[in-house]
C-alpha cells in the first residue's frame, strides 16, 4: 500500500510541475501587454517602461520563470499587476463561492444520476430505460453557456422564481448548480446504468435472487457495491470538467468565484492572478484524482498490487 501511495504522489507532483510550466509559458505567449491595459494607449513610452521595470516584466522570460518558481516554493503567490493586492487574499475571497457551487452541483448530479441510472438498468429496454437515457443525452448535449441562459430565461425572467445573477442566499445558488449538475448527471447516469447492468449478470447476483431476496435488496445491497467502483473513478475525473464548467457558469450568473476572477484577470492581462487561479484549479483536480486512485485501491486490492509493481 505504501508503494502504491508513493507512486501516486510522485505522479501528482510531476503533473503539477508540468501544469505550472505550461500555464506560465502560454500566458506569456498570448498577445497583449498588461502595461497597456493598466496605463491605456495614450500613456507615454517612458511611463510604460518605468512601470514594466517596476513589475519585473522587462526581465528575460527564464528569469521571470525562475523567480515565479522560487516564490511558489515559498508559497508566495505575489501581487496582482492590476490592483497590487496580495493574490492569496484575492483567492481566499473567491474560494468559498466556487466551493459552494461545486459541492452543490455535485450533489445535484448524484441525486439525478443514481435514480436515473438504476431505473434504466433495472427496467432495461423499457420505456423507463429509453426515457432516462434520452434525458441524459439531452443533458450532456447542451453546453453550460447555453443551459445557463435557458434556465435564466425560463425560471428568472418568465416565472420570476429565482434571481438572474449574483450570490445572495440559497435561492441564487439553485440555477448555477442545476446548470453544472445536469451535464455531470447525464454522464454519471449512463455509467451507473452500464456498470449496474454488468454487475446484475454476475453469478452471485443470481445466487442472491435464488435465495429469495427482494429486488430492492439485490440491487442496492449487493449489486451497487461493486457497480460503484467505476462510478467513483468517473466522479474524480468529472471534477475537472466541473471546475472547468464553473468558469463559464460563474460568468453567466455573475457568480463571484474563481472562474469569474480568472476571466477578469485574463481580460486585464494580470498574469500572476491567472497563473494562481489555474494552478489552484489544477492542484484541486490532481489532488481529487489522487484521492480517487487511493480510494479505488483501498476498495479493490488488485489495483494496489498492479500500481505498486
Amino acid at each position: 500500500m505504501l508503494q502504491f501511495l508513493f507512486s501516486r504522489l510522485v505522479s501528482a507532483l510531476f503533473v503539477i510541475f508540468g501544469v505550472t510550466c505550461l500555464v506560465f509559458l502560454l500566458l506569456h505567449i498570448v498577445p497583449g501587454d498588461p502595461v497597456e491595459v493598466m496605463l491605456g494607449e495614450s500613456a507615454q513610452p517612458a511611463d510604460r517602461e518605468a512601470l514594466r521595470r517596476a513589475l519585473g516584466l522587462d526581465q528575460p522570460l527564464l528569469t521571470q520563470f525562475g523567480q515565479y518558481l522560487s516564490n511558489l516554493v515559498q508559497l508566495d503567490l505575489g501581487h496582482s499587476l492590476y490592483s497590487q493586492r496580495p493574490i492569496a487574499d484575492m483567492l481566499l475571497e473567491r474560494i468559498p463561492a466556487t466551493a459552494q457551487l461545486a459541492i452543490s452541483s455535485l450533489v445535484v448530479a448524484v441525486l439525478i444520476a443514481f435514480p436515473l441510472g438504476v431505473l434504466a438498468a433495472v427496467r432495461k429496454d423499457s420505456h423507463w430505460d429509453q426515457s432516462a437515457m434520452g434525458l441524459s443525452l439531452i443533458g450532456v448535449s447542451i453546453p453550460n453557456f447555453l443551459m445557463g441562459p435557458i434556465l435564466i430565461l425560463v425560471f428568472s425572467l418568465w416565472l420570476g422564481w429565482f434571481p438572474v445573477s449574483g450570490r445572495d442566499g440559497f435561492v441564487s445558488l439553485i440555477l448555477p448548480a442545476l446548470t453544472l449538475g445536469t451535464a455531470m448527471a447525464a454522464i454519471l447516469s449512463r455509467m451507473v446504468r452500464a456498470t449496474l447492468l454488468e454487475t446484475l449478470n454476475e453469478d452471485y447476483i443470481r445466487t442472491a435472487r435464488a435465495k429469495g431476496l427482494s429486488q430492492r435488496l439485490v440491487v442496492w445491497r449487493h449489486a451497487m457495491r461493486n457497480a460503484l467502483l467505476p462510478v467513483i473513478t468517473l466522479l474524480g475525473l468529472q471534477l475537472g470538467v466541473l471546475l472547468g464548467g464553473a468558469v463559464i457558469t460563474e460568468v453567466v450568473f455573475s457568480w463571484p468565484g474563481l472562474g469569474q476572477l480568472t476571466i477578469e484577470s485574463i481580460q486585464r492581462r494580470d498574469y500572476p492572478v491567472v497563473q494562481a487561479c489555474v494552478l489552484l484549479i489544477s492542484l484541486t483536480y490532481v489532488v481529487v484524482n489522487t484521492l480517487t486512485d487511493l480510494v479505488y485501491g483501498w476498495l479493490d486490492p488488485r489495483i494496489r498490487l498492479e500500481g505498486g509493481r
